[in-house]
């Protein structure tokens, strides 16, 4: 039988036996800062007998005690002050069930015995717990609910006990944002005297912050004053956010985030006198009152740096603060001053030095003098660098990316790029910063990594849709690395309506534990052009890539290295044979020249070198630094083409605060063929992605063929754009550049892994030998007479000619009817081959779906020269980003 304990009181129901009415069990009412404290226990007593009145001065005779299971009678009667010999009264056998009550031990107890002074105390036990159970959670899982409850199973029934837990649980869902829980604790009575205790819980909503009112404020507004809160308020736009929950810790963490608002603009005396927060009735929403003294607003007085390091000038330090006087008063630069003074003492060996800043407040002036007192500090070396929490990568694949050794003088510069470095190898998780621990002498520093590993391995299965190349499918196998040595070894595959790709790399960053990297990769590559004819896309030359690559690189600085790499490629071009060849030949008529002149087979035997500058923060996601590399490569060792290619591009990395992180990139190349024309396969091409606004290879020379309207004399060129039929064709030369702003966003939407950014994009691609065009309807046309498409004939596999019988069947022997179809009748015209720059702006979405990294591309093409093909939006679904 299952008996209700809560609902309105917690009650320890017995059958047959009168119940203890106990507090509800319900969230705190509302108050101005809620507290999870439950309502205490009415003081009522279970079945409690009030004794008749005694005679005053009656001793009792005997003492007993029945009832009793588990517990001994001694230790029941040792929790009152009943003892045989002594007189009782009314009073003192009231307080003896006091006491019984107290011990929360018994479901019930009385006195009998009162008349004659044979005392008995008649007692029933707490049952023992069975079992724990939990019912009615969805927002909370019930294991994590079960931390939180002491109560366990062999153990006695307390309502004390159950209270607690409740509390406890009840906490746990307000630390969730439900202010609303209720938990309404049952009890099912077993055989034997066991329970089962029952947590009914009732989650509710999440309690929003609805309205958060500034009062007090006069120098800013109440929204400007509430952007700086991480606390926001629940609004349509921040159905995602997490920032609209009610969180008491936060409300302290925003009071000062208000503080240090006011003092970065001057305001030295601000403070908030009172922060309120105020539940609703219905308990789904809290309204936030702050009030504020702004105070006045001050400027810097008199700055100056007093230094007993000897080495250091006082006077040039001071002048090389943010901080002059005159200025509004800034707390966030006098913090930055300190961290300069800190990190210029550690550029110079002072690993312990102490910066404390020192405060005259003139209020009469309202200016705020500061003197920056560096402590004396005597030069540190590093006595040793301990590397702990490495469970799988070697000792060595992070010592050697710290930049200092044992004995070495010590220099912050040097940690913080030890930092990066480490952070860059995408092996550990989170931030890793490197401790400064006291050595075992003042002069000694002792530089402590703590790692926690995460994979380095990762495979990838992804199948999707671009707008681009249609359907995509690809698989992945990456370990970064590989036997904890820190080599990668990589394997891809993968397909889509356009491409194929399938290869196999390995790179050694430390190649015999020297600073020389050495890797290589073998590859296969099928690729598809294709020429656009209105809104769809046709196949015009295949081209199959196979080969490999080796490259070593050897770092020349901390931050310029230097790469070398040789390659080895065989390249079939080919056109589908059944289209554009007439007689086992490729027919410029059908084809165009241009195409035609790219068919073939080659061998590719190249050389190169680059040259690559990297000062950023990290390798993996940068938000500082810049990063810029010249590379050029010798086609010619052997082989069939011959041609040296030259590139160069530049990346700056900008955090401008409050994660908006700027970057700008440009880039160029030019190719130059020795003794031969560049091929079509080894040119330039521009558009999407590299151009988002364009389609893919939307950018650059092209040739256009325009269908004639020959019912006219002479023929006219059609005018329906969607008949034209567009060839990329590349050009020997481009340039690009980008200037992207990513956005930040709530927590809420971070979680979900939503990068927003803005982007302004603007290149172009040009120079090149221009094609041979063909007009079929220009000789017509100058003399003034019908244009007539002109005919093929056509021939079997084996390349014979093919006439008509008399029946219209297709033979070889000559009937004197050829089976001939027609050429179409058109005209070839070059355009895109220009330097002037094209630009697109536009707004992007990363978004790491549960389907694979998506990217969507909004992007209008403001600046295009004739041909360009542009696109307004572009998507990605399975593809890197």
């Amino acid at each position: 039988m299952m008996f209700d304990l809560g609902a309105g009181s917690l009650a320890l129901a017995m059958a047959g036996t009168m119940t203890t009415p106990v507090a509800p069990a319900q969230s705190a009412p509302q108050a101005a800062v809620p507290t999870a404290a439950p309502t205490a226990v009415p003081n009522a007593v279970p079945n409690q007998m009030t004794p008749a009145p005694a005679p005053v001065g009656r001793i009792i005779k005997t003492l007993r005690v029945e009832g009793s299971q588990r517990i001994e009678p001694e230790t029941v009667l040792s929790y009152t002050k009943l003892r045989v010999g002594k007189p009782y009264s009314a009073e003192t056998l009231d307080q003896a069930l006091k006491d019984l009550q107290a011990s929360d031990l018994f479901a019930d107890y009385s006195i009998a015995g009162v008349a004659d002074g044979n005392i008995v105390l008649r007692v029933r036990e707490n049952p023992i717990v069975n079992r724990i159970l939990i019912e009615g959670n969805k927002a909370l899982k019930s294991d994590k609910i079960t931390k939180e409850i002491k109560l366990a199973p062999r153990q006695i029934f307390t309502r004390t006990a159950v209270r607690q837990d409740i509390a406890r649980i009840l906490e746990l869902y307000r630390r969730q944002g439900r202010f609303a829980a209720v938990i309404d604790p049952k009890m099912v009575n077993l055989d034997q005297n066991r329970v089962d205790v029952v947590f009914v819980v009732s989650e509710g909503p999440k309690s929003k912050v609805r309205q958060i009112n500034i009062l007090g404020n006069a120098v800013f507004s109440e929204a400007q004053i509430r952007a700086q809160m991480a606390t926001k308020q629940a609004r349509f736009n921040r159905l995602l956010s997490s920032a609209t929950s009610y969180d008491q810790d936060r409300l302290s963490y925003d009071q000062q985030k208000l503080r240090q608002f006011y003092l970065t603009q001057g305001y030295a005396d601000f403070r908030v006198t009172s922060a309120v927060a105020e539940l609703t009735p219905d308990k789904k929403d809290f309204i936030i009152t702050y009030v504020v003294e702004e105070g006045k607003r001050y400027k810097f007085g008199d700055v100056s740096v007093d230094s007993q390091i000897r080495d250091f000038d006082s006077k040039k330090l001071a002048a090389t603060l943010p901080l002059k006087k005159g200025d509004w008063y800034n707390a966030k630069l006098v913090e930055d001053s300190v961290d300069n003074l800190s990190q210029t003492a550690g550029l110079f060996g002072y690993a312990f030095s102490e910066v404390n800043p020192e405060f005259q407040k003139d209020a009469d002036t309202l200016t705020m003098g500061i003197n920056f007192n560096i402590a004396e500090a005597k030069r540190t070396y590093v006595e040793r660098v301990e590397i702990n929490g490495n469970t799988q990568t070697k000792d060595k694949v992070v010592r050697r990316e710290i930049r200092l050794a044992e004995g070495d003088a010590f220099n912050s510069f040097q940690v913080k790029r030890s930092e990066d470095r480490i952070n860059s190898l995408g092996y550990f998780q989170d931030k890793m910063t490197i401790k400064q621990l006291p050595g075992s002498a003042p002069d000694r520093v002792i530089l402590e990594t703590n790692l926690e590993e995460k994979s380095s391995g990762e495979l990838q299965l992804s199948a999707g849709y671009s707008s681009l190349e249609s359907f995509i499918a690809s698989a992945s196998i990456t370990q970064r690395n590989f036997r904890g040595m820190g080599q990668e070894l990589r394997a891809n595959a993968s397909l889509s309506s356009y491409s194929k790709s399938v290869s196999l790399g390995f790179t050694e960053p430390y190649m015999f534990d020297t600073n020389v990297a050495l890797g290589g990769d073998i590859f296969r590559r099928d690729y598809s052009s294709y020429s656009t004819t209105g809104d769809s896309n046709d196949t015009t030359y295949e081209q199959v890539s196979t080969g490999f690559q080796i490259r070593a690189a050897v770092p020349l600085t901390e931050y310029w290295s230097a790469t070398a790499r040789y390659g080895l490629s065989y390249d079939q071009v080919t056109l589908d044979e059944d289209t554009y060849y007439t007689n086992g030949v490729c027919d410029p008529a059908i084809a165009g020249t241009y195409l035609c002149d790219a068919v073939g087979n080659r061998w590719t035997s190249s050389i190169g070198y680059s040259l690559v500058f990297d000062n950023t923060n990290s390798r993996l996601r940068p938000t500082k630094g810049s990063k810029f590399s010249v590379s050029q490569d010798f086609a010619g060792l052997g082989g069939d083409t011959k041609y040296i290619r030259s590139t160069a591009n530049y990346t700056k990395y900008m955090n401008l605060g409050s994660s908006f992180i700027l970057s700008a990139h440009a880039e160029g190349g030019y190719i130059k063929g020795l003794g031969q024309d560049v091929r079509l396969t080894d040119r330039f091409y521009l558009g999407d992605p590299q151009m988002r606004g364009f389609d893919i290879r939307g950018v650059g020379p092209r040739v256009t063929r325009t269908y004639y309207d020959t019912s006219t004399v002479p023929a006219t060129l059609s005018s329906t754009s969607s008949s034209n039929t567009q060839t990329a064709l590349g050009g020997t030369a481009y340039y690009q550049a980008r200037l992207e702003l990513e956005l930040p966003l709530g927590a809420g939407a971070r979680e979900l892994g939503l990068r927003p950014s803005i982007y302004m994009d603007v290149g172009a691609v040009f120079g090149g030998k221009t094609p041979t065009l063909t007009d079929t309807c220009a000789t017509a046309n100058a003399t003034s007479v019908a244009c007539v498409a002109g005919t093929r004939q056509y021939t079997n596999t084996a390349g014979d000619l093919l006439y008509l019988d008399s029946a219209g069947a297709s033979t070889t022997t000559n009937t004197g009817t050829p089976y001939t179809y027609s050429l179409g009748t058109y005209k070839e015209t070059y355009s895109g081959n220009t330097a002037s720059p094209r630009l697109s702006v536009g707004v992007g979405v990363n978004w790491t779906s549960p389907f694979g990294p998506l990217r969507i591309d909004l992007a209008k093409a403001l600046l295009k020269a004739p041909g360009d093909d542009s696109k307004l939006i572009t998507f990605n679904v399975g593809g890197q980003f």
